[in-house]
């Protein structure tokens, strides 16, 4: 009789590093708009920690800047979405 189970393998997602913490010559800086943006999804949206992977201390430095930013006019409230007619 053959064995037809298949065992799953567990899925373990690695743990993500905050980037601030592991590099600390990378500033967060509202004048850095190139940075900034790594952290804003397609539709302008700040995204949260547990996708970035951020620590919650440079989480809210980094909001702090994107918010800075945006009243400066270096990053958008929100994304162009286009009106397809």
């Amino acid at each position: 009789m053959e064995n037809n189970l298949t065992v799953k393998k567990r899925f373990f997602p690695r743990k993500k590093v905050c980037r601030f913490c592991a590099d600390p010559s990378l500033v967060i800086d509202y004048k850095n708009p190139e940075l900034l943006k790594q952290f804003l999804n397609e539709k302008g949206m700040i995204i949260h920690r547990r996708q970035t992977g951020n620590c919650a201390y440079h989480q809210r430095r980094l909001t702090t800047a994107i918010k800075r930013a945006r009243i400066m006019a270096l990053l958008p409230f929100v994304a162009d979405i286009e009106i397809e007619e």
